[in-house]
């Protein structure tokens, strides 16, 4: 009963702190208005144009396709293109995490669809009749595999290289290396807890545990999977590692928000609004606090 609350507490305050990020977002005053082109919601895009250089385009509608903004943005989100493109032997460590990541999302949701099966009377194993069930077990068995190996891997890999790696380890914080460490600790407790067992079928079984809210045994190593799990989600959104609530704001609202600024239009009245806003806080940086006052 007590890993079920700490389970369930975790998850309601990872999608709730999550939410109220992207609220934070959503409530930023506007940017600096200094577009990159291409833009992708753009006709014309793959040409580098831009709608401000065809003649007379303020008497013209702006075309703009929000899908294939989503798919540039997805490009960035699922494959991390930019890392790709610009730090290809950096990109290969930081993709198996997120790549690894991905495949552990998809795991959690299969054996939570594995353990209602079960409780629903039907076999979820490889020697089992029931198609859905064989689907599950498979796909559950195939991501579990490669989502431990690969975010394993990829966090572990990671510590190495900003360790070593003269230029990074100079712009690597103690949180970054944390974070990177506690990712590596709750996937190595998970590796540690069902190594013995790699068709998951004690997972599937503590699953429905947790889902019903049934007491079950856990070993030590079980119970400290389970916390650290649940201290990984409660903190990944109060983190630097949020970056997955910002993605969108930073491509729709910054980097490809070019809507004309026409006299009445709702640009115009964010650009006002921008423009009165003062900041409430100073910058702390040594090299901007200013001189004390000479002495009279």
């Amino acid at each position: 009963m007590f890993l079920s609350i700490i389970a369930y507490l975790s998850i309601l305050l990872f999608l709730g702190i999550s939410a109220y990020k992207a609220y934070q977002f959503s409530q930023l005053p506007m940017h600096g208005r200094m577009e990159l082109y291409p833009v992708p919601k753009e006709k014309g895009y793959e040409h580098g144009g831009s709608f401000y250089e065809e003649v007379s385009w303020w008497s013209k509608p702006h075309e703009v396709s929000h899908g294939r903004e989503i798919v540039e943005m997805l490009k960035e989100i699922l494959f991390i293109k930019t890392l790709f493109e610009n730090q290809r032997p950096f990109w290969w460590l930081s993709y198996a995490l997120h790549l690894g990541i991905y495949f552990i999302i998809a795991w959690t949701v299969l054996l939570v669809a594995g353990a209602i099966t079960v409780l629903n009377g039907v076999a979820v194993a490889a020697n089992g009749t029931n198609a859905w069930g064989l689907l599950v077990f498979y796909l559950t068995y195939i991501t579990g595999i490669l989502g431990l190996i690969l975010a394993t891997l990829g966090s572990g890999l990671l510590v190495l290289r900003r360790m070593f790696d003269n230029t990074l380890k100079k712009f690597t914080t103690p949180q970054e290396y944390f974070n990177l460490l506690l990712i590596f600790a709750a996937l190595i407790t998970g590796i540690i807890t069902w190594s013995s067992d790699f068709s998951f079928t004690a997972a599937r079984e503590v699953t429905a545990n947790l889902l019903t809210f049934t007491s079950f045994p856990a070993s030590g190593i079980l119970t400290l999977h389970l916390i650290l799990v649940a201290i990984m989600l409660t903190y990944i959104p109060l983190s630097k590692m949020s970056h997955y609530v910002g993605k969108y704001f930073t491509f729709h609202t910054v980097l490809w928000d070019n809507s004309p600024n026409l006299k009445g239009s709702a640009i115009e009245q964010k650009v006002k609004k921008a423009t009165a806003y003062r900041p409430t806080h100073s910058w702390s940086a040594p090299h901007i606090a200013k001189p004390n006052p000479p002495k009279e």
